[in-house]
């Protein structure tokens, strides 16, 4: 009977996210600078629910808390970080470059 249930809701949290009406946890933090999105879920008081789960598993990660919000939306991606990810480019310029002709 489970598995039915949980179908269904899935069923109904598609028919939802395509209509963007689906609630969302918005747990915004700093250090790092990130928003997370959790859900989607049927209803306002699911989402309230379940936010301080996910609030903990931030914490326990040492991640400051900003804000947190229950959010009717469909977000694009569910984590999105401010900070810029440097990348290590190779030294093109030979080492000799001034004997170079």
């Amino acid at each position: 009977m489970k598995n039915i249930f949980t179908s269904a809701k899935e069923i109904f949290t598609n028919v939802l996210g395509f209509s963007g009406l689906p609630y969302w946890v918005e747990i915004v933090t700093d250090n790092p600078g990130c928003t997370y999105y959790f859900g989607p879920f049927v209803n306002n008081q699911e989402a309230d629910t379940a936010k301080a789960g996910y609030i903990e598993d931030l914490e326990e990660e040492s991640a400051k808390i900003v804000s947190v919000k229950v959010r009717r939306c469909q977000p694009d991606n569910l984590t999105i970080c401010d900070e810029l990810i440097e990348v290590a480019t190779p030294n093109n310029t030979p080492t000799f470059s001034g004997q170079m002709s």
